[in-house]
């Protein structure tokens, strides 16, 4: 071999050896064991502090270093359930980046651990007949704007059969996105399988997305009544009717939910609202000085319920507003249940509420 070919060798091998010293090695997580821990790592050499934060966590916990870079931890067995988590690298917060599950918000970037059941959860993927879900979009003459929506179809519907279907219109939190419902909230899994096991009535699951600024957030109360509401019954074999229709929403959609509904009685006649956040203008303007005919809605309304958490940073407002609603003499149920502001709480809302619509 020539001198210039052994030089050309030489080069390329140390070229390869550099390129697989930076190369970053393989790794899986999390990795959610039997016992129902979980192990999680990070790959980072020139990071000084790695931790792990986490709803399932009282406090963020530390990984450690091993001599490749790889920083590990694993936590002591968690309750199954569907938790979003972070890293802080340093003083910076990143998702997983080998985690290709990520909850879909607008502000932060987290990573979700599904964490499963001996027994499968109400959330799980489930051997029964699945619905499908359909992404549409929609013209809002409300906000002058084309804009996005998700629509869950039961198992067995027929677009041009003559079943009509009831609709739950179902709003995320603030900073979510239309998406949240069904990768947090798993939304059509819940609806699968409860209406598998005869407890829940096939309907139609319409998931808007709620976040309307810079435009006032009142005008979404009017996109729905009058542009969301008709696209769907101009697209779908769906009752119009008020008794086919319901409306539900967790935290800022929660407020908007009791906006919407209760404002719109002759719309909607079943309205669930989850760990409401009604800080709002709009709130304000609609009950600070509300003088409601009692019981003209009590008549219009079929169901009427508010969820929250007792450790939930809403749990005192929210008590204070179902005291209000209760002094008006409007019937209502109250679900009040351990846990926080969470994804975890609110699947159980959706999962307690939804066998009670369209009955």
């Amino acid at each position: 071999m020539k001198p210039s070919s052994y030089l050309l060798s030489a080069l390329l091998l140390c070229s390869m050896t550099v390129i697989a010293q930076q190369r970053p090695p393989s790794i899986s997580s999390p990795e959610v064991h039997p016992d129902h821990s979980i192990t999680f790592k990070y790959f980072s050499r020139k990071a000084q502090k790695v931790t792990l934060n986490g709803e399932f966590l009282k406090a963020p916990v530390a990984l450690t270093k091993d001599t490749s870079g790889i920083w590990s931890v694993t936590v002591p067995p968690v309750k199954p359930d569907i938790y979003p988590y972070s890293f802080r690298v340093d003083s910076v917060e990143v998702a997983d980046p080998n985690n290709t599950y990520i909850f879909a918000n607008e502000r932060f970037k987290r990573s979700i651990v599904d964490v499963p059941g001996d027994q499968p959860l109400v959330h799980s993927l489930q051997n029964v007949p699945h619905g499908k879900i359909s992404y549409r979009y929609y013209k809002s003459a409300t906000l002058g704007a084309t804009r996005q929506l998700l629509v869950y179809t039961p198992p067995g519907f027929n677009p041009n059969g003559k079943t009509k279907y009831p609709v739950l219109y179902l709003i995320h939190g603030g900073s979510d996105t239309e998406e949240t419902w069904t990768k947090v909230g798993r939304a059509n899994l819940i609806a699968d399988n409860l209406i598998a096991q005869g407890k829940a009535k096939p309907m139609l699951i319409v998931m808007p997305y709620g976040n309307v600024r810079p435009a006032p957030m009142p005008d979404f109360t009017k996109d729905m009544v009058a542009d969301i509401v008709p696209f769907i019954e101009s697209n779908y074999p769906v009752i119009t009717e008020s008794k086919g229709r319901a409306v539900a929403g967790f935290s800022v959609g929660g407020g908007q939910t009791l906006n919407i509904g209760l404002t719109n009685p002759s719309t909607f006649a079943y309205i669930c609202s989850y760990a409401p956040y009604t800080a709002t203008e709009e709130f304000q303007k609609n009950f600070a000085n509300w003088s409601p005919d009692a019981n003209k809605i009590n008549s219009q309304l079929k169901l009427f319920t508010i969820s929250v958490g007792t450790d939930d940073f809403l749990y005192e407002p929210v008590k204070k507003n179902i005291a209000m609603f209760e002094d008006k003499k409007i019937k209502l149920k109250s679900y009040i249940v351990p846990g926080g502001h969470t994804w975890m709480n609110c699947k159980q809302y959706l999962a307690t509420t939804l066998p009670e619509l369209f009955s």
